[in-house]
């Protein structure tokens, strides 16, 4: 699974910022190993299989689902496949005020060379289960003893959960801050973000540093991104303004950090809510195990492909010594100097962020485990490859806390949206 934007002029500037410290026939083989390693040309389409896709909406109702559907196994007959909202779970598990939890677990069969059903939201239903009216789960604001405010992942995802995660896929609204940049003149996927307030998104300032603000659209409330068919449809809003931190570096891409500001409010709801910012000058613990989410590629380069699905990657946090340490036995050098704007995490071989993520959050747990509450401490920033055993570098969030209530306050917004 991979989360991370490597951009080309990104890598090229860390080694510009590592060449000062080395020695000249290092840096220029230095320059020449990472050249190769990430030689890319950011201006190409994404790889099919994610947003690049074009999704025509679907409409859902009962004049649509696949009546007596055979599954083309021929393992599952007799059935109507339709969306899983639209069939019971149990013929007794609906009661009269139609209030229940979910529907249980849902195997999602995608991208399976014999699917049962067209979309991952389908299921093949039987006659007396399926429903000419959507079925809603009892939203979490009704439910007793749920936890408010922000950072408040659904673990396991709403309305249903998967039987297995073995491609890291997150749940239907599993983490509702999670949101997605496209270009508005084809709907591709090119970074990700987070939503801090209904108005506003937390990125990277190197995903924006080739968009004004009308050339992109920010996706929230996405999953699946080949099929509408989900039960809470994503929604979509343009960008009005944009700010990047001002002591952001190009050559080192130190300072990472900007802020969208959104034409509208997006409206919350069980899929869409605002993530949890650390205070200012807070420190993640070494080890604590946090999540990135995206819909990045899973290897660098023209190989890789986007995610379809949501991803979700567990990742500990690497102390920052630990780190500088683990990035100068790469081709960077042994004198490479990691900016103190960067948290690292990561380093497990296989598990890892990478292309097509930048801007995405790293959300780490705080608080009580039963309210499943996450504050965001990094935002996908770069690295060396993909799913290798070296740590990858996130804007320490953290250092930019003083930075962003100034610029929400100054711009008529209330930080306490993001305040555990």
């Amino acid at each position: 699974m991979g989360l991370r934007q490597n951009l080309a002029w990104a890598i090229l500037a860390i080694i510009s910022y590592s060449s000062v410290f080395a020695a000249p026939q290092q840096s220029s083989n230095v320059e020449r190993n990472i050249q190769d390693i990430f030689n890319t040309n950011p201006s190409l389409p994404p790889a099919r299989g994610g947003f690049a896709e074009v999704v025509t909406p679907v409409p859902i109702g009962a004049s649509n689902p696949l009546i007596d559907f055979t599954s083309i196994s021929g393992k599952t007959s007799n059935c109507n496949c339709v969306p899983y909202y639209m069939c019971d779970p149990s013929t007794n598990s609906i009661t009269e005020d139609g209030a229940f939890d979910g529907f249980g677990v849902i195997d999602i069969r995608f991208g399976d060379d014999d699917p049962v059903c067209p979309s991952s939201v389908d299921v093949c239903c039987a006659g007396n289960r399926t429903r000419e009216q959507v079925l809603n789960p009892t939203p979490l604001e009704k439910r007793p003893n749920q936890p408010r405010g922000c950072g408040i992942r659904n673990v396991g995802g709403l309305d249903f959960t998967l039987p297995s995660t073995t491609q890291n896929e997150a749940g239907f609204g599993e983490f509702p801050w999670t949101v997605a940049l496209l270009h508005a003149n084809n709907f591709s996927y090119f970074c990700g973000g987070s939503l801090i307030h209904p108005q506003v998104v937390l990125t990277a300032v190197h995903c924006l540093l080739p968009h004004a603000p009308g050339s992109f659209l920010i996706r929230a409330g996405e999953w699946d991104a080949q099929t509408t068919r989900e039960r809470l449809p994503y929604q979509e809003q343009t960008a009005k303004q944009i700010i990047l931190h001002p002591q952001f570096n190009i050559r080192n891409v130190a300072n990472d950090f900007a802020l969208v500001i959104l034409s509208q409010p997006f409206t919350l709801a069980d899929h869409i809510n605002v993530v949890c910012l650390p205070p200012q000058g807070a420190s993640s613990t070494a080890g604590t195990t946090c999540f990135s989410t995206g819909w990045g590629k899973d290897v660098f380069g023209a190989a890789g492909k986007y995610s379809v699905i949501m991803k979700r990657v567990p990742l500990p946090v690497v102390d920052f010594n630990s780190c500088q340490s683990r990035l100068r036995s790469t081709r960077l050098g042994s004198r490479f100097a990691l900016d103190r704007s960067f948290m690292c995490a990561g380093g497990q071989r296989g598990v890892d962020t990478c292309q097509g993520d930048g801007g995405a959050p790293l959300a780490c747990p705080i608080g009580l485990s039963s309210d499943n509450r996450y504050q965001q401490s990094g935002i996908v920033a770069w690295g060396i490859g993909c799913n290798d055993e070296v740590p990858a570098a996130y804007a320490n969030v953290a250092l930019a806390r003083d930075w962003i209530d100034q610029q929400m306050l100054g711009n008529g917004f209330d930080t306490s949206t993001y305040t555990a």
